[in-house]
């Protein structure tokens, strides 16, 4: 094994201990353009061991896991999840419940913030088309304290192209526009309004931690969508199963287009597609 083969064994040992995180080993020229990146950006002024040594050392600890983590993303990524919730989740919950009980749902890999702000989109959609009040409130996660810092801001580029968002949403009555120029072009920045950062709150979390920050059988509903696929099949299960715990016999589970329940398949009630409902403890 060369230097550099070494060199890029450290770093995904290095990542899958602090985050869980498999790379695969077609991933070399990622790896190595990242790890360039990150020198740059901390100023290291040593050799890339040397970093690595700092970073398993517990210095740039963030940095390290801000630069090898993946934020693939846009609103409203694989619509009929968020049409589920909008025309089956919520009038069954609210028929349960009323409107008074809090609506809770997780999402747990927030990366720049559009899933968690589509669910809210799609809980606003559905109150105004059921003229009901829903108490609801969104926790979204991710590990990467950069696109969370992002996510919280709110502010996204709009092309007028864009497909992100389907015909049942305005972006107007969720969006701030404002159109400023860049180098001579034109270009559309959307901001998130108030009314939907009120619903949700931000935190850093690792998926691979022993346990999560919640309580048993708190949450209606669980984004966990289109992040397995970065771990292993056994870290998968074991991450769902963590999951299960916090969400609630009837809750709604929703998983990425590429990812099984594993083991929980025997504990769900299969409710479309990648949307299982939870119909008991494990």
């Amino acid at each position: 094994m060369d230097k550099t083969q070494l060199l890029h064994e450290k770093v995904k040992k290095l990542l899958y201990n602090l985050t869980g995180i498999t790379l695969s080993d077609n991933k070399d020229v990622m790896i190595s353009n990242r790890l360039y990146k990150l020198q740059r950006d901390t100023k290291f002024v040593g050799n890339l061991d040397e970093l690595l040594d700092k970073i398993e050392e517990g210095d740039y600890v963030n940095e390290f896991i801000n630069s090898f983590t993946t934020n693939k993303t846009h609103f409203f990524r694989e619509e009929f999840h968020f049409e589920d919730l909008k025309n089956r989740v919520i009038p069954e919950f609210l028929a349960k419940n009323g409107s008074s009980s809090p609506f809770k749902l997780y999402c747990s890999a927030s990366s720049t913030g559009e899933e968690p702000y589509s669910m809210a989109m799609t809980i606003k959609e559905a109150q105004e088309e059921l003229n009901q009040t829903i108490n609801a409130k969104i926790i979204a996660t991710d590990i990467d304290t950069n696109v969370l810092q992002y996510a919280a801001n709110g502010v996204y580029r709009y092309a007028k192209s864009s497909k992100e968002f389907p015909s049942w949403i305005k972006p107007p009555k969720y969006f701030k526009k404002r159109v400023v120029e860049n180098f001579g072009n034109q270009e559309i920045l959307i901001k998130v309004k108030d009314e939907l950062k009120n619903m949700i709150t931000f935190q850093k979390m690792n998926l691979n931690d022993a346990s999560y920050p919640f309580d048993a059988n708190q949450f209606d509903v669980i984004f966990c969508r289109n992040v397995l696929i970065y771990f292993s099949a056994a870290d998968q299960n074991a991450i769902l199963k963590k999951l299960f715990k916090y969400l609630k016999i009837g809750g709604t589970l929703y998983i990425g287009h590429s990812e099984n329940p594993h083991d929980l398949i025997n504990y769900v009630q299969k409710a479309g597609q990648n949307t299982f409902v939870k119909l008991k403890e494990i």
